[in-house]
């Protein structure tokens, strides 16, 4: 069974053809600046780059040009699309109804359509994605995967809010979560990893990358998570605030004359460690210049770093102990001196630090000595092979 993943923005398409047979990558790109003259796209097969550049005004036109490069007379992997068994689709939002992956049909589009205001920026440009596909590819089954499936098993206690319960009632305002699919895929793997059930184990999983979450997992299942209603909670981000003092809010739009959405561009878009830093959301320009001595830049390496070990604190008290952290995403899998702060700081719980196997990027592997009381591994998600296996069991099982 050959799948498609599809992962769709608001001007841009990321997709995986994965072979499931042995769970194989066949090839992947990035579609860029969709309804822009100098969109682009980026095809790989074999570790090979092919750059195509070409206008594509619509998620449809980009779904034929992706399509176009699978089947290409050169550098193809399938020689019809006939081939592709079906596709799946990262969704973010579900909402309370859609609590796990779900074979899309009108009535799931409307669900997610629902949804959208709980997810603006992603829930439209999905929902575009999915209509794409189905004006290209026609009746093959397509499977939505949603972020926010895995932190369904959240206790109440942990997702309500203590504000007016009528806006839960009414809005289905909750804790959420996001990140789902990371930390599953995650979870499973360093429970093969250290050879045993998921059931049996307390995993304080940690997603550090632009975007970034934690999860308390006990027994395989989600019991917290530090975003909340939207992305935007939680620890400092690239570009998001992260948990602040919610009167900030009303504070600076009253002193500033700011609108709602201003507001939301400027927690969500010119906050977290842009702002701290003063140079750039991109972990590697921070860490350059503090490494050459900017005080601000190393104030946002410092923060980031206290928010997350103190977010791992919360979760081993609540899960009353932990057995291993992971670290994943593009600062978890490549921070090295990130991930070596973390650590040090949680050397009360018995955690010792393997200098050596630390040092390494982008590699699964365990960064703890043999004695350590806590485990702690790196583990490269795969949010593309998770979202693929759980297309393969629904369509399956139609």
């Amino acid at each position: 069974m050959k799948i498609l993943v599809v992962n769709c923005g608001s001007s841009s398409i990321k997709y995986q053809l994965i072979d499931m047979e042995n769970e194989s990558l066949m090839a992947k790109g990035y579609l860029e600046r969709i309804g822009l003259a100098d969109s682009f796209l980026t095809h790989t097969v074999n570790g090979e780059k092919h750059k195509i550049e070409k206008a594509v005004n619509t998620h449809e036109e980009g779904m034929a040009l992706v399509l176009e490069q699978l089947t290409h007379p050169e550098y193809g992997v399938i020689s019809s699309l006939k081939e592709i068994d079906a596709i799946g689709h990262r969704v973010l939002h579900g909402g309370e109804k859609l609590s796990e992956s779900v074979l899309i049909t009108d009535e799931v589009i409307d669900v997610i359509k629902e949804c959208i205001p709980l997810g603006p920026l992603h829930n439209p440009a999905q929902i575009k994605g999915i209509e794409a596909c189905r004006e290209v590819m026609g009746d093959i089954p397509m499977v939505a995967v949603f972020d926010t499936a895995f932190h369904q098993t959240l206790p109440k206690k942990a997702y309500i809010y203590p504000i007016p319960y009528e806006y839960y009632e009414k809005y289905g305002v909750r804790k959420y979560g996001f990140h789902g699919t990371s930390h599953r895929f995650v979870a499973k793997r360093v429970a093969e990893l250290m050879n045993k059930p998921e059931e049996d184990l307390k995993i304080i999983a940690c997603h550090l990358g632009q975007g970034a979450s934690l999860c308390a997992i006990k027994g395989g299942k989600s019991v917290d998570t530090t975003m909340g209603l939207t992305p935007l909670a939680g620890v400092p981000m690239g570009t998001r605030s992260g948990d602040i003092d919610p009167s900030i809010v009303t504070f600076l739009m009253k002193k500033e004359n700011l609108t709602p959405d201003e507001m939301d561009t400027i927690l969500n878009k010119k906050s977290g460690k842009l702002a701290l830093s003063g140079i750039s959301f991109d972990d590697r320009d921070i860490e350059k210049a503090a490494a050459e001595g900017n005080e601000r830049a190393k104030l946002s390496i410092d923060v980031f770093v206290y928010q997350v070990i103190g977010a791992i604190g919360k979760y081993v008290a609540q899960m009353n102990g932990v057995d291993v952290i992971t670290f994943a995403g593009g600062v978890g899998e490549n921070g090295i001196e990130v991930r070596k702060q973390i650590c040090e700081s949680l050397s009360y719980l018995g955690i010792k630090i393997d200098d050596e196997k630390n040092n390494c990027r982008g590699k699964e592997v365990e960064i703890t000595t043999p004695d350590s009381k806590v485990k702690v591994f790196v583990v490269p998600t795969n949010e593309e092979l998770m979202i693929a296996r759980d297309t393969k069991e629904i369509v399956t099982k139609k």
